[in-house]
């Protein structure tokens, strides 16, 4: 968030009790947003600690990226020693997020009906690999999600589809868990009560993919995956300078356009009539591109 400095008792969710039951990236995703906004997050992991925090290579990042500025304590919750500091943690929290394989926290009694019961205002919010349907029962992780919906095919070239660069189906999905939260705590307002709300993998990526699949129904043409795509803008990529540096420029506007002919002293090009207009340039891009990185 920008703007004044806040304290943090001064941020938004100051006041807040969360109860994060997560492991990996997409459940502590969620706690992050929600801790970066001033709730008090207190994860509870299992004895000796949970196995993200010892996740090497690409991993290595996962656990204090998505898990700073939290509370961690370590609950053995299949005794009842620890199912009770649970229930006591849990008592007059406003939210708990999960992510655990369906049908894990109901049978360790952690369910949110189970839970309702004793604190009605909770507000549970589980992320899973799928919503309700044929797969709901199914585990996913972020890059078997990105594969089923099509955005490992948008991301790499032709015939060779490619993770994106970073966990974006996780994180989006626990922004998506966050979103769902913030709704609940402002209904909660009104009704008094808390509420299961529910975010997954593969819904949040199509989702993103969903723009690819308007566009198919706008013009009744697939969509190109992203290295080959026609640009809704002409100019708008990477170019090689002349002391072999790579720049990316995007002229998402008319104006834009002419004044990057001024800056780089192109009257010819923003005279030209078949540069017009960006659709006008989209056309007649086998010509511009040249022309722009000559």
């Amino acid at each position: 968030m920008e703007g004044t400095t806040m304290s943090a008792g001064s941020r938004p969710l100051s006041g807040i009790r969360v109860i994060e039951f997560t492991h990996m990236v997409m459940g502590p995703a969620v706690g992050a947003v929600l801790a970066d906004l001033g709730a008090e997050v207190i994860r509870i992991e299992p004895i000796g600690g949970d196995k993200t925090r010892t996740l090497t290579g690409s991993g290595a990042g996962y656990f204090p990226m998505f898990n700073r500025g939290k509370k961690s304590l370590c609950l053995n919750l299949k005794s009842e020693g620890g199912k009770e500091v649970a229930r006591k943690l849990l008592e007059d929290a406003d939210v708990l997020i999960e992510n655990f394989r369906p049908g894990a926290m109901e049978r360790l009694g952690f369910g949110y009906e189970d839970l309702r019961r004793d604190n009605p205002r909770l507000i549970y919010c589980s992320e899973k690999g799928f919503l309700s349907g044929p797969y709901a029962h199914r585990t996913a992780l972020d890059e078997v999600t990105q594969m089923m919906g099509g955005l490992a095919y948008m991301t790499g070239p032709p015939g060779r589809p490619l993770r994106a660069g970073a966990s974006v189906i996780d994180i989006t999905g626990g922004m998506f868990g966050a979103i769902a939260i913030l709704a609940a705590l402002q209904q909660r307002h009104t009704t008094g009560r808390g509420q299961h709300v529910t975010a997954s993998l593969y819904e949040t990526t199509a989702f993103l993919v969903g723009q690819h699949m308007a566009q198919q129904a706008v013009t009744g043409t697939p969509a190109k995956p992203m290295p080959v795509r026609t640009s809704a803008w002409a100019i708008y990529q990477i170019f090689e300078t002349k002391d072999d540096e790579q720049v990316f420029v995007g002229l998402v506007s008319d104006k834009q356009w002419q004044a990057f002919c001024e800056a780089f002293g192109r009257e010819d090009l923003k005279n030209d009539p078949d540069f017009r207009t960006n659709n006008d340039r989209v056309a007649a891009k086998d010509r511009l591109i040249p022309e722009v990185a000559a």
